[in-house]
């Protein structure tokens, strides 16, 4: 048996990058995914690509608004029957030095990473404890660990992820529900690779390993969090990383 048969999971951020290897992973180990996203044709698509409505549902989603969070739960459990793992994946950039960084752009990362984690966590936890059980899995960074120039948003939104799992894994422990979070660093994705080469030279030149991470390293990662694997972890920080900023 696979180690997610008859499982059904919601992940955010799903119609491409971490989200989509993650829900990739999790399929081919027996689970169910609803992705959520903001851009519907684009979740649709990825949907129908990792084996269609059977396995796969694709949800509109913005995680800044509770009740769209709500919603995409809802779809999981109206879909496939539950909602046993929470993947709060979604997320954006908009990087700039304090100096120039604008309170919209802030804002903005504050509301997607750090609120939309928490619309999530709590909305997943809701479910979650009537069961006595679940899994949910939140995505950090390295950034949120070490601070990185021009990422004053990104980094305190992600430090902030790492605060609210360990707090909520402390309240949900009695009720059978485990939270944990992952801390990428610097692994290959359309994102990353839109860096400047000398941005991306410099940061993998503090890769002990020497390469950048590949999305399905994380992803395997994330599967190790949501499965039985990790039943005894709540309230962990998983770095995948190749060894940067250790």
């Amino acid at each position: 048996m696979s180690l997610l048969t008859g499982q059904t999971a919601v992940v955010t951020g799903g119609a491409q990058g971490l989200g989509y290897a993650i829900a990739e992973q999790f399929i081919a180990e027996g689970a169910r995914v609803v992705l959520g996203d903001l851009d519907l044709a684009a979740t649709e698509a990825a949907a129908k690509q990792l084996g269609g409505d059977q396995v796969a549902q694709a949800v509109r989603c913005d995680v800044t608004k509770a009740d769209e969070v709500d919603a995409l739960v809802a779809a999981a459990i109206e879909a496939f029957g539950g909602l046993d793992i929470m993947v709060n994946n979604a997320g954006i950039t908009r990087d700039a030095t304090l100096r120039k960084m604008t309170e919209e752009q802030f804002d903005q990362v504050i509301a997607v990473h750090l609120k939309g984690t928490w619309n999530g966590t709590k909305a997943a936890a809701a479910i979650m404890r009537e069961n006595k059980s679940g899994a949910i899995v939140n995505m950090s960074s390295i950034s949120g660990k070490v601070g990185l120039i021009g990422q004053t948003n990104y980094s305190a939104a992600k430090a902030g992820i790492v605060g609210m799992t360990k707090a909520a894994a402390k309240e949900l422990a009695h009720l059978g529900v485990r939270v944990n979070a992952i801390q990428p660093g610097l692994i290959r994705s359309a994102m990353t690779e839109a860096m400047p080469q000398h941005i991306w030279d410099q940061k993998l030149n503090e890769v002990p390993m020497g390469r950048a991470g590949e999305p399905a390293e994380v992803a395997k990662v994330a599967l190790f969090l949501a499965s039985d694997l990790s039943s005894y972890m709540t309230g962990t920080v998983l770095e995948v990383t190749g060894g940067r900023h250790v």
